[in-house]
């Protein structure tokens, strides 16, 4: 699998744990360690966005259901 599969996986989970968080707690933990109007919580959420596209394209149309590799 390539690099940048396995960081779009990294960057996925990471965000899903985030919404996690968010959604039980009511707490932004990006927004807390970086500021919420900082530019650095946008380019993180922006990556994770990127990194969830760049997964269903690779689902799609790169590793079809039911091949084995």
């Amino acid at each position: 699998m390539k690099i940048t599969t396995y960081i779009a996986y990294a960057l996925t989970i990471i965000g899903a744990l985030v919404w996690l968080i968010v959604g039980l707690f009511a707490f932004n933990p990006v927004g807390w360690l970086f500021g919420e109007m900082a530019v650095i919580p946008r380019i993180i959420y922006s990556l994770v966005g990127i990194s969830g596209l760049w997964l269903i394209f690779y689902f799609v149309f790169l590793k079809p259901a039911g091949s084995v590799r």
